[in-house]
């Protein structure tokens, strides 16, 4: 039997599906998918990079969409959850649903598709309070801004709410947890990656010490954008990224990056 490896990839929704991708596609006997940061080797275990290839991606979400589309919302908003171990989870998810092809198929998702089932339900639910309760303030150019540091990876989920409630101004949500944002600039969407270091620099140079938590760091940006144009921040010291348009609802990330 072939030496199980752990699959390493880059930690986006993309990556992860070119995992399960390259997983069927070289018959690899996996024991763990992992994100690059997170990597624990194993005393037996091998591991194999994983390089983010869209088009792969895509046959294996296309391949979930025509089993079923209720399975494409709980993986990716389960995905979104970051809990630990998601990604094996989610892998021996995908491998049971496409089993169902084979003439030899039992029926053994249920408790699979459960735990998935209830991660999903989770994100869902706070997806929904982020939509419902996000404050924003003003910039000095004018910007509508939010700091958030979500439980979850809510981004991907709620950039279609805020572009439909709030079409008619710049606005921009950053997510200080995962280091990065969604900038509207009245006609697009765009991911967006700010660099840090002056404001932390500036931070640190008034108080001597760094942020002790969320709530100082919420409360120093909002501060710090109050007094500073955000869109020279973005066009200077930013990296972005073009959202393309979605072909169904739960591709998300799929198409953005």
């Amino acid at each position: 039997m072939e030496k199980e490896k752990i699959l390493v990839y880059d930690g986006s929704f993309n990556g992860f599906l070119t995992s399960v991708f390259i997983a069927f596609d070289q018959k690899i006997n996996v024991a763990n998918i992992q994100r690059r940061n997170e990597v624990q080797k194993g005393l037996f275990t091998d591991t194999q990079t994983i390089l983010t290839q869209v088009p792969k991606a895509k046959r294996v979400w296309n391949g979930i969409s025509r089993r079923s589309n209720h399975a494409m919302k709980n993986i990716y908003f389960a995905f979104l959850g970051e809990t630990a171990g998601i990604e094996q989870l989610l892998f021996s998810y995908i491998k049971k649903l496409v089993a169902k092809d084979s003439p030899n198929y039992s029926d053994s998702t249920e408790g699979l598709a459960n735990k998935i089932n209830h991660l999903a339900n989770m994100v869902s639910k706070r997806k929904s309070q982020m939509e419902a309760f996000m404050q924003f303030n003003v910039s000095i150019d004018g910007i509508h801004y939010s700091l958030t540091k979500p439980e979850f990876n809510l981004l991907p989920l709620v950039s279609k709410h805020f572009r439909s409630n709030f079409g008619d101004r710049q606005w921009l949500i950053y997510d200080i947890k995962r280091s990065y944002g969604l900038y509207y600039d009245l006609h697009t969407i765009q991911l967006i990656t700010l660099d840090l270091k002056e404001i932390v620099a500036n931070y640190e140079a008034l108080n001597g010490s760094f942020l002790t938590s969320a709530g100082d760091a919420i409360a120093f940006w909002n501060n710090y954008y109050a007094k500073n144009p955000i869109k020279s921040l973005i066009s200077n010291n930013s990296h972005t990224y073009q959202l393309n348009k979605r072909p169904n609802k739960y591709r998300g990330e799929l198409e953005a990056v």
